[in-house]
């Protein structure tokens, strides 16, 4: 089977819009989380997210094309269009053929729905644009990618949820291990911090209400944690095959060795209460890398700051890991990025990523008084350096979608 290796990273993200930007700042521990200034929260439990800032769509592509794209596919053409240059890909020289997309969103162009049926509301019918479906539907992300480089392979949209990114991720590899493409970018893209959707998850009682604190709002495992934070988004990364990215003397970041999924079969929005499902992910993913428990470095923790999801997530690791889960580094992004839905897990894998290369753990921030049941290593405040060879990346997604992938340092 080929091996598959990661040669290109984007990111989009509210700790930054480039990889480097993102990777420092979440090294620092520094919350990307904010008062919410893109609509009037006067009304709203929750006036807190964490923003992408200083995106300019209308310079990046030209207001144009950026006028035919939602903020979620922006995000997601933008991303991919660093990591192809992050990869050194010359697209002409490719097999357009084996270029594949898998890209997902797990709420898609929410903000063009809105604005749309704002006009239907207030202008009639024959105002509405045509183009409102193709900007509105979760597939578009992918497809505008797909024709921007003129990807001929299979182009996917992955709709798991806030597991979106891993799913693509070793969806990908999959479909490069078989021998069925080249090169595929990976990934997740996420836009829907609006009124609607931050006043159905506050109305159902799952996000912080720490307004005044906006950036100790996120704080996976710490007792005082009072739900998530909504964000926004985008991560790709460019998957190739091993053999072709040595044809092209291509540099390899960090190598995609195993990919595991499983599902809760218990609820629409709640994990399971013993973390059943992460546990078979989990398990199934370092079965599928064809390495132990103890071959592990370092845990990137879904940790959404839920009571219940925390929890779980940390008996999960305990079961599959025993006694060694206290060994093992756990380290939760979402507590300076927020909770950026279908983009998370792309994003936390280009920091998963980093941290093989440069052998540092992102910290946990927030971590001010441990919950009992969440007692494992989180590198609680501060980064840590460490020797690390392989990591596991968590990703669990409302209506039980789990999926987790095996990365490790380049090695030739």
């Amino acid at each position: 089977m080929e091996r598959v290796v990661i040669t290109g990273m984007g990111v989009v993200s509210p700790l930054g819009t480039d990889v480097e930007t993102y990777w420092n700042r979440l090294v620092n521990g520094e919350s990307g989380i904010s008062l919410i200034d893109t609509f009037d929260t006067s009304k709203y439990k929750t006036k807190i997210a964490g923003l992408v800032k200083g995106f300019d769509a209308d310079e990046r592509f030209g207001r144009k094309e950026a006028r035919r794209m939602d903020r979620f596919c922006q995000f997601a053409v933008a991303c991919a269009e660093q990591a192809l240059q992050d990869a050194g890909l010359a697209l002409e020289q490719l097999d357009r053929e084996r270029l594949a997309v898998y890209i997902g969103s797990g709420i898609g162009g929410i903000q063009t729905l809105r604005e749309q049926e704002a006009i239907l509301r207030e202008r009639g019918p024959d105002r509405v644009s045509p183009t409102l479906v193709p900007m509105m539907i979760a597939n578009m992300a992918a497809a505008m990618i797909s024709i921007k480089f003129g990807a001929l392979g299979p182009t996917m949209a992955p709709i798991t949820a806030c597991s979106i990114g891993n799913t693509a991720i070793g969806e990908a590899a999959r479909l490069i291990r078989s021998g069925d493409a080249d090169v595929v970018f990976a990934g997740g893209t996420e836009a829907a911090v609006s009124e609607i959707s931050v006043a159905s998850l506050s109305n159902a009682t799952a996000l912080s209400t720490r307004n005044d604190q906006p950036t100790r709002a996120s704080r996976p495992f710490d007792a005082g944690r009072d739900g998530f934070v909504m964000a926004e988004g985008a991560g790709v990364l460019v998957l190739e095959s091993y053999a072709h990215a040595v044809r092209r003397n291509a540099r390899m970041y960090a190598e995609v060795i195993g990919y595991g999924a499983s599902s809760d079969a218990y609820h629409m929005v709640a994990t399971h209460p013993e973390g059943v499902g992460a546990y078979q992910a989990m398990k199934a993913a370092l079965r599928d890398a064809g390495i132990a428990p103890a071959d592990v470095d370092v845990i990137s923790a879904h940790a959404t700051s839920t009571e219940v999801g925390d929890r779980s997530e940390t008996l999960a690791i305990k079961k599959l890991f025993g006694d060694a889960a206290y060994r093992i580094p756990v380290t939760a992004n979402k507590s300076m990025t927020g909770h950026m839905l279908g983009a998370a897990s792309a994003v936390e894998a280009v920091a998963l990523v980093k941290s093989l290369q440069t052998g540092i753990i992102p910290p946990t921030i927030n971590q001010d008084e441990r919950d009992p049941e969440c007692d494992l290593d989180y590198v609680p405040n501060s980064a840590r350096s460490a020797k690390l060879n392989v990591g596991i990346s968590n990703s669990f997604g409302f209506g039980g979608h789990n999926a987790v992938i095996v990365l490790k340092a380049y090695q030739p």
